[in-house]
């Protein structure tokens, strides 16, 4: 998997005042990123206990939606 190491506990992290990462709500557990072709095209598993992922690229947050069944 190709992730950045977090902390697990709590919300999500903030993601500071400037040059926040983008951020995408989907409906699926498994996402793919390729940063607008800026990078080679990762897949990335959000854990069911966080929530979220980013990518290790390009810092793209993945969420998902409420309500989301994850599969």
């Amino acid at each position: 998997m190709s992730e950045k190491p977090v902390d697990l506990e709590g919300d999500l992290p903030p993601t500071g005042v400037f040059d926040a990462p983008e951020t995408e709500e989907v409906t699926t557990s498994r996402v793919s990123c390729d940063g607008g072709m800026t990078h080679p095209r990762v897949w990335l598993q959000i854990p069911e206990e966080r929530g979220w992922v980013e990518c290790g690229y390009c810092d793209k947050r993945f969420v998902l939606k409420d309500g989301a069944d994850g599969h």
